[in-house]
Order: structure tokens, then sequence, then C-alpha cells
């Protein structure tokens, strides 16, 4: 089954997408306007970035000196991307969108995604200019957000320092007011930054012609020291080049300098970067600075100080949804890849009662049921992971056009899934990859199949936006807690409403009984976590209960995915229909069982892990 026949299945029939343009938002789309963005967006992917996939990875980006060089097919594919329109596909048609659903969008992103991952197609920007639509100044919004939305800037977002990593509570740049006027800048109250930023992704590049980066720092407080902890972090607009108001360049750059390239294991072909801020390598003088020297990056604060990561949580949870699609759609790649390739590669005879019989000709690998068990599982953990991203997107279109009652429950269930929606596929289709390998052979380890790129790419999916361990914290220490267990509740509802729907059939009941009894063990293992209140006690084993806990959400999406009606008769609707059918009963036979096993020492609060003595490695 092609992606593009998998796509549409999902969104009209399962998901009933086209039931979105009879709200207000979105009347003047349909069916048909629906598929011709999944049309262009297929087009352009398999134009501008599929045929250059290995290219990127060969040629990475590298610094003559003086700026980062990149293939000029990751220039053509971004132009193409940017004239698409699909960096602004979401945003109001006043701003010079389409007003499309992000269901929809977060599908067609989908094609460049498989196509070249690493070639990129505008998250970081996309996410950047949401931010500052939601918490920046009006200026700020068509000065920047607007510029990126039409690809004449790209945006990045500086979390991550090198001596602090994922612990922003010790983020060490400091931002300081630049002047007495600091705070009557038009853009925004203008500070000068110092400090140093560790794998900032597209940040230095001659793709557009400003980067806006998005810089988490710390005002220093009257005594001159750091606040500590998270909550004294502000958020502040740095662009590579400073802009007038009108958005146009001044011919002035800001003091942000290019310390390093990262050379990662994959996503090759994007540019990761170490970034000075304020080191003085490009000194800024037209605003007058601090002591006269014009010392530091300019930046314009967002929102109020002290807010910065909670403005920047804006643009981390639509990035954690994006490296999930990202995962699974390198998940599916691997996935077509290995089934052609076991379609056509002759080897071995089946056994019959005497043996094998050597004068038979061989059969391709796809008759040994080994085979067909990894690529049921490939199939089972993508497929999959794709129906939970689309659900998702469905969940964030609910939030932001349904009833007031519709759009509270979409927004806790997002709060639950998204760590789910990350994590999730950033395992399992890794594991798919693996197997991909695996069914390839000896071929799988070499450059002259595709197989073990998507695997070196995908693996890095794992870190991006936040570790298994940090997403595990925020599931069991944080979002099934949270409204007092209100988001965790409107789970359970809509996985019982499911259970319930299949226990009426036959053929489903034993699924049905195996669904609710997984999510039972979900409950008590999150009650006994918590049972003595201890935070250390509950989140020992917290990535044991985000990989249970996504295994039964999976469960859940593919038995109401099967549950959808196939609609045609055709020879291909019917076949897809059986695959569906078949990835379920994979996934309920080989892979929910071994929830118990994670389970366990959730329940049991086990602290093997926790109280082994350091010296004792």
């Amino acid at each position: 089954m092609s992606l593009r026949s998998t796509l549409d299945f999902l969104l009209y029939q399962w998901l009933d997408a086209e039931a979105l343009n009879q709200r207000p938002r979105f009347l003047d789309h349909s069916r048909e306007t629906f598929d011709a963005v999944l049309d262009t967006c297929e087009r352009i992917a398999r134009e501008k970035y599929a045929p250059f996939n290995r290219l990127v990875d060969t040629q990475e980006p590298h610094f003559d000196g003086h700026k980062v060089i990149l293939p000029q097919a990751t220039h053509d594919a971004q132009k193409a991307y940017a004239e698409s329109g699909m960096l602004s596909a979401a945003q109001d048609f006043e701003q010079g969108g389409m007003q499309l659903p992000y269901t929809i969008e977060a599908a067609a992103n989908a094609f460049f995604a498989m196509a070249s991952v690493s070639i990129g197609s505008g998250m970081l920007s996309t996410g950047n200019a949401n931010l500052l639509m939601a918490h920046g100044t009006p200026l700020q919004k068509g000065v920047f957000a607007r510029n990126e939305f039409s690809g004449r800037f790209s945006g990045t977002m500086c979390l991550s320092e090198p001596q602090a990593g994922s612990s922003l509570s010790d983020v060490a740049t400091r931002a300081l007011p630049d002047g007495e006027g600091f705070a009557q800048d038009p853009l925004g109250a203008r500070y000068r930054l110092r400090g140093n930023k560790m794998w900032i992704s597209a940040g230095d590049h001659e793709l557009t012609e400003n980067i806006i980066h998005l810089v988490l720092a710390k005002i220093p407080g009257p005594d001159g020291q750091l606040p500590v902890g998270t909550r004294g972090i502000s958020l502040f607009i740095v662009p590579k080049k400073l802009v007038n108001t009108a958005g146009a360049l001044t011919g002035e750059r800001n003091d942000v300098a290019l310390a390093g390239l990262n050379h990662k294991l994959g996503w090759r072909g994007t540019v990761n970067t170490l970034l000075n801020f304020g080191e003085g390598k490009y000194p800024v003088c037209s605003t007058g600075g601090l002591d006269g020297k014009g010392a530091g990056a300019v930046g314009y604060l967002v929102g109020q100080p002290g807010e910065g990561l909670r403005c920047m949580f804006h643009m981390m949870n639509e990035a954690r949804i994006g490296v999930g699609i990202a995962g699974t759609m390198l998940g599916l790649a691997g996935y077509e890849a290995s089934l052609d390739y076991a379609k056509s590669r002759p080897q071995g005879r089946p056994a019959g009662p005497a043996g094998k019989d050597a004068s038979q000709p061989q059969v391709p690998i796809i008759e040994h049921a080994d085979v067909k068990r990894m690529l049921l599982a490939q199939k089972s953990y993508c497929e999959g992971a794709l129906a939970l991203a689309l659900y998702c997107a469905r969940l964030v279109d609910e939030q932001h056009s349904g009833t007031p009652e519709a759009a509270d429950e979409a927004r806790l269930l997002l709060e639950v899934l998204t760590p789910i929606a990350k994590s999730w596929p950033s395992e399992w289709c890794l594991e798919a990859n693996s197997l991909a390998i695996q069914v390839h052979g000896g071929y799988g380890y070499t450059r002259d199949f595709p197989v073990e790129q998507y695997w070196r790419d995908n693996r890095l999916n794992m870190i991006h936006e936040g570790t298994h361990g940090i997403q595990a914290m925020d599931l069991l220490g944080r979002k099934v807690l949270m409204e007092g267990g209100r988001g965790l509740a409107l789970l359970a509802g809509r996985i019982q409403a499911t259970a319930a729907q299949a226990q009426k059939r036959p053929e489903w009941a034993a699924h049905a009984a195996a669904l609710t009894a997984a999510w039972q063990q979900i409950t008590d293992a999150t009650r006994a976590a918590w049972a003595t209140g201890k935070p250390g006690d509950a989140l020992a084993n917290a990535v044991p209960y985000l990989q249970a806990f996504g295994h039964t959400v999976l469960a859940w999406i593919w038995l109401d995915v099967a549950l959808t009606p196939h609609g045609l008769d055709d020879a291909k609707s019917i076949a897809a229909n059986i695959g569906r059918t078949r990835a379920t009963a994979y996934f309920y036979h080989y892979e929910l069982p071994k929830i118990g096993a994670w389970l366990q020492v959730v329940t049991n609060r086990d602290q093997t892990c926790a109280d082994m003595p350091t010296d004792a490695f």
C-alpha cells in the first residue's frame, strides 16, 4: 500500500478530515483543495527531495571561513518548499496563509520527511514563527514571523548550552538592558546577550536572507547574579542580521558567530552548529550599547521577563510532534525499501516433509515466515505511528476550531499524548529501520542500499526535542497527574469506547478484552508508582512506564483503525484492509504482551537502577 493511499484512508475514512470543512475557519476548503495540497507536496518531495537524499548525506555542510556551504540541491528544495506556501499553510488568509487544517498540513509534510528528512521542510521556521504569532508584539509578528512564513527568513530555537544540555535551569546566557532607552525600541525591549548555544539546527547557512534565532537567556538581578531555576528564563529574538521596523536588512551583522559545525551520525544534510552570542566578532554599534562599544548580540524580548520557557514550549510541543512524524516517515521509508527487496530477492527453498529440495528454484525471501514477521513488525510500528501522529494533528484542529468543551478535551488529550507522539515513533520506528537492514541481509549494512542511512537518520530522533527519560518524567511526573488526572480519564474514555465497539464484533472481541486489560494494568501501575507520594519512587522507572503506556496507546489506535470500514471493494482496498487486520493482530499478539514486564518494575517501585552505587559500575 503506497503512502498516499494510506494517508487517504487515515485522513478521510478514519479521521473524517472532510468534516472540518463545515467549521467557519475551513469553509473555503474541500476534499479537492486538500487533495491539491497533498498532490503538490508529493510532487515536490518526489522531484526536489528524494533524488538528493544520498547526496546531502555524503556532501555534508562545511564552513569555508566566511559562510556555510550546502549543496545546490538543498537550496532548490528549500526554495520549492517555500514557494508552495507550506510554511504559512495554517495561517490566516490575511497573513498570506491557506487556513489549512493542521491535520492536512501534517499529512502533506510527511512526504518531505520520507523523501529526505535531512534536507528539511521548514519545521523550525514554522514553529519559530508560530510562537511569535502567539506571544510576539504586532511589529514582531510583521517583521519576523511574516518573513519566516514567506521563506525570506528562516528560524531556529536556541535552548541547549555546552555546560547545561537539557538542564535548562542551568542556562548561563545572560541578557542585559541595552542602554537607557532599551524598553522603547519598537521591535521590543532591547537587550544585549552573551553566551553559547549548542546543537542548533539550521543555525548558520545561506538558504535565506536572514536567520531569526529564538534564544533562552536570563536577565541578571540587581546584584548582578542570574536568577536560579527555570522561572528566571526569558526569551529573545536575536536576528543574524539586524533589520529595521519594515523588515529590511540594515546592512549590519549582529554579534552571532559560528563557533563550529557538529557532524552527527545522521541528518547530515542539516547544518548543526555551536553559536557564540556576543563574543565580539561582529560588534554592533548602532544602538549605543551598554558601554558605548556595542558589547553583546542585540536581542528583543518576547513576552514578559521570566516567561521565556512558557513561550518556548509553544514551539517545543509543535517540534515534538514533528520529530515523531520524522521518525515515523523514516521507518516507513525503510519498510518500503525492505518490502521491495524481499519481493525481488530469491534465496532458500521451503521445507517439505522430506526437507528442502535443492532441485527446485529458490523463492523470494518474502515467502519465509521470519521475513514476514520482520515486515509485519515494521508495518505495525510505522503505520500505527502515522495514525497516532495524524490523530494528534486532528486534536490540534479540535483545540483551535472545536466547541469550547471539545477544544478543552483536545487540549488535555494532547498534553497526555504528546510525550508518546514524540518518543514512541523515535524508538519503535528506529527498530523498524533495524529490521529493514536485517531483511536486506549483508547488503543492508552497505551504502549500496538506503536502509543504513534511514537508520542513522532515525537514531537522532530519540534525543531530538527531549530524550526518552525527559518525555517519561513529563508523562508520569506531570501529564497523567495534571488537573486531577482529567487528561488520563479522557484518554481512558476513548480507549474504553473503542473496546466497547470492538467487543460487539466476534472477530475483534479478543483484542477488545486485551486492550481493556492492558489499560487496567496502566491504571494500576500509575497508582502504585505514586503510592508513597515520593517522586523518587515513582520516577525511577518512568521510561518502562512510558514504553508500556505507548504500546497500550498504539494498541488502541490500531484497533480503532481496524474497525474503520475500508469503503471500497476493489482488489487494492481489500488487500489493504487485510494488511491492517494482520498488522493489528501482530501488534496484539507480539507487542502488547510486553507491557507486563515493563509495568512490573513500575508497580513494585523497583530501585535496582536508582540505588546502584556509582563506584560499583
